[in-house]
């Protein structure tokens, strides 16, 4: 089997190369010469597309074999790339990792612009400065400097060869998603939930507070977007870990704009200025707060935001008048509540979906996948929970509690069926899109799971033949 003719032609090129300069570190040289090879063949590719129609779908958009469209143009650009190679091509130090400015930068040396041979000094189309103007290279471009310039560029760009000379390339001719496969590197606070073994060790803080205060503290908190999702067990849990802060005088810092935030804050009593300062950080002095653009009363929060990220303070709380009492949430414990109280729910709820018969035969990747789609639900006794005769939308899950089946025109006094913790029902309306069947009533209170139509369509798919031959009204 006879090797490529483009690979020959690769190889070819870089014996040539190899011979005229006689390097002494034979793989600097090669990966040097392959990285300045593949820059050519990229820049005669937009050369080719900047100058050609509009290709259809079944024509590629990246240099590259395509199965569904010519290869002509790549292989001109590959051919002119092989002869634009010459004896020009100098060592390029190798990228370093700090080299990166960002995750959607280009893999080639930063300096590229003046590396390329071009055959056009037209502007790209899609560039908003003049093509040799190489210091206006980031503005108009969406993602900034791309990786042609920046600050990464000038830190590392006395590392970098002598270019061989060459017209500018525009940086914003690649596709956006040109460098898609680039390595990136994401940091975030790491916060594993509790085991089975070690969830009773860990207990939320709970510090003491009146029926008065804890009745205000539920108001005021239920107000803001970051708590109204919460259930009732967690939402108790949140109003014990607020521990209580006196503030004695005015004019005391409770929030400094820049400051790294960590807690959140709800007031009792007193009031609270808010200022931002248009530097981005508050300044020492009164003057140093920046204008006032709003004020904190009692019943009031502040610094949300500090439970959801490891972000600096957008503005500075000053107390406008003391002694103050404030209530703080810090970010941990927050967040500890939240993962260890959905981490033992979607245990329970894997738990309750493997003793249901028609989802046995789920993964449990796949019953992870329903039990974080659940939501739940309390009821009182004596509520209908599935009323006969309405539209059925949602399947339900009874987590605890009891509950029976009535029909109506049923001269039996006796229920038709009971249902007890980890029963479901309402799968049938589901399954055909029909009316209730029957009404289901709680004889106790009950707390159910649910799982919406379009949810159950989309996650509980591949069960659905499983679901219709467990039809009682197909025994």
């Amino acid at each position: 089997m006879s090797l490529p003719s483009d690979y020959n032609n690769e190889i070819s090129a870089l014996n040539r190369e190899v011979l005229k300069h006689q390097p002494n570190d034979i793989l600097q040289f090669c990966s040097d010469f392959f990285q300045r090879r593949l820059a050519s063949q990229r820049h005669e590719f937009v050369l080719s597309q900047r100058h050609s129609s509009q290709p259809g779908p079944a024509e590629s958009n990246f240099p590259g074999s395509n199965p569904f469209g010519s290869s002509a143009a790549t292989s001109q650009g590959s051919s002119a790339a092989v002869n634009a190679a010459g004896s020009t091509m100098r060592p390029v130090a190798e990228e370093e990792e700090h080299d990166l400015a960002s995750p959607t930068q280009t893999s080639f040396p930063l300096n590229i612009r003046s590396q390329i041979p071009s055959a056009d000094n037209s502007r790209s189309p899609f560039s908003s400065g003049a093509p040799d103007d190489t210091s206006n290279n980031s503005r108009g471009n969406t993602f900034g400097n791309f990786g042609f310039g920046g600050p990464a560029a000038s830190s590392s760009s006395s590392r970098l060869g002598s270019p061989p000379a060459g017209a500018a390339m525009e940086s914003s001719s690649f596709p956006n998603n040109y460098n898609l496969g680039r390595r990136t590197s994401v940091s975030a606070e790491s916060l594993a939930p509790a085991s089975a073994e070690d969830s009773s060790s860990w207990k939320a803080p709970q510090y003491p507070k009146t029926a008065d205060q804890l009745a205000r503290l539920r108001t005021a908190v239920s107000q803001n977007f970051l708590f109204s999702h919460l259930d009732d067990d967690q939402t108790t849990q949140v109003l014990g870990a607020l521990q209580e802060r006196k503030v004695p005088a005015k004019d005391v810092r409770v929030i400094v704009q820049g400051d790294a935030g960590d807690y959140f804050y709800v007031v009792e009593s007193g009031s609270f200025d808010i200022h931002v300062s248009p530097t981005g950080r508050a300044e020492p002095g009164p003057a140093g707060l920046g204008p006032k653009v709003a004020s904190s009363g009692p019943g009031s929060s502040f610094g949300e935001l500090a439970l959801m990220y490891n972000a600096p303070r957008a503005a500075t709380v000053v107390s406008a008048e003391g002694p103050s009492i404030l209530w703080q949430l810090d970010r941990v414990t927050f967040r500890r509540i939240l993962m260890d109280s959905a981490f033992q729910r979607r245990r329970m709820y894997e738990t309750f979906l493997e003793s249901v018969p028609l989802l046995a035969t789920l993964t449990p990747y796949e019953r992870s996948k329903i039990a974080d789609a659940l939501e739940t639900a309390k009821h009182p006794a004596g509520s209908t929970i599935i009323r006969e005769g309405d539209v059925g939308d949602t399947f339900f899950l009874l987590e605890s509690g009891h509950a029976e089946v009535r029909k109506r025109g049923s001269n039996d006094p006796a229920p038709l069926k009971v249902y007890g913790p980890g029963d479901y029902f309402g799968e049938l309306a589901l399954l055909e899109d029909k009316p209730r069947a029957a009404s289901v009533v709680s004889t106790t209170e009950v707390k159910v799971a649910m799982l919406g139509k379009d949810g159950f369509q989309r996650l509980l798919g591949p069960v659905e033949s499983i679901m219709r031959r467990d039809d009682p009204r197909k025994q």
